[in-house]
């Protein structure tokens, strides 16, 4: 790939809520059915480690027994011990601990109990980092954000915290506040591909019939390659046609992802985060009603 900074791969545990249809969860593994040619395929903690040995990113994640937030009952507690068998084996498992960070991650859905022991187990373990998973599934945000401030508050402060699959630049910026470090999600590269920009003022949709007169930048306070060459009107054209359309508005998300990265980290080293979310929610809604 020829990518010379730091890299991170998942464990595959994510496919067992978005192809869940197509898998059977057991003590042993996820056995999958191949959406290829419909034979099953059997993957265990160990593989994945092993996968993700020979792959050699920085970072691995362990496999772990993921549940959506919206499901209720004995499968979260269930799912949740699992994980921290799992992590176990994972660890058991890893032959390159000096050279990859194994992250294990938090289960427990909405409830504060069993996230209260799932921290405490992987914490026992001394892992390099931790993650906090099993979000961004359909809970309110009220919820969302409960859980990510009891697991910052428990996790070490000197290693990583890491919540999965988040996010919406509001979340990022809340979440940090809470004490978080590290975020993925698809959705800056997703949105793009629906005609979508992100912008300070949350986001501007270039589908939009106003769009196809306007010669504006998409955010002219951004200096990204496609705001310093193409208009609105432009990009209008485009994303209604053409995929480049999709490509331009990734390439600008991508980089108001960064720069609000760095924004955010730069304010913590300079000692003036809340003055950073004051003006980010300003932005965001100068009516004031915050979610």
């Amino acid at each position: 790939m020829n990518w010379p900074r730091a890299m991170l791969t998942d464990s595959g545990g994510f496919q067992m809520v978005s192809l869940l249809h197509l898998a059977d969860i057991t003590e042993k593994g996820v056995t999958f059915q191949s959406p290829v040619d419909g034979k099953p395929m059997l993957l265990t903690p160990e593989e994945s480690i092993q996968i993700q040995n020979r792959i050699g990113a920085d970072i691995i994640m362990a496999l772990d027994d993921v549940v959506k937030t919206t499901i209720t009952g004995p499968r979260i507690e269930e799912a949740m011990y699992r994980t921290l068998r799992w992590i176990d084996r994972c660890i058991a498992a890893h032959k390159k601990p000096n050279e990859q960070n194994l992250f294990g991650i938090v289960q427990g859905g909405l409830d504060p109990v069993l996230r209260d022991i799932c921290v405490r187990g992987l914490v026992e373990r001394n892992l390099p980092g931790y993650a906090i998973g099993g979000l961004a599934g359909g809970e309110d945000k009220d919820s969302f954000w409960r859980v990510v401030a009891q697991c910052t508050a428990l996790l070490p402060e000197d290693k990583p915290r890491y919540v999965m699959g988040v996010g919406y630049p509001l979340d990022i910026v809340v979440c940090s506040a809470l004490g978080a470090d590290l975020y993925d999600c698809v959705y800056p590269t997703r949105t793009a591909r629906f005609g979508t920009a992100l912008v300070p003022e949350g986001v501007l949709k270039l589908k939009h019939k106003a769009m196809a007169e306007d010669t504006r930048p998409i955010d002219p306070t951004c200096s990204c390659m496609v705001c310093k060459n193409y208009t609105r009107a432009y990009i209008h054209c485009l994303v209604t046609k053409d995929a480049m359309g999709s490509q331009l508005l990734s390439y600008h998300n991508l980089h108001y992802m960064l720069q609000l990265s760095r924004d955010l980290h730069s304010s913590i080293i300079e000692e003036r985060f809340p003055d950073f979310v004051r003006g980010f929610l300003q932005k965001m809604f100068p009516e004031g009603d915050v979610p």
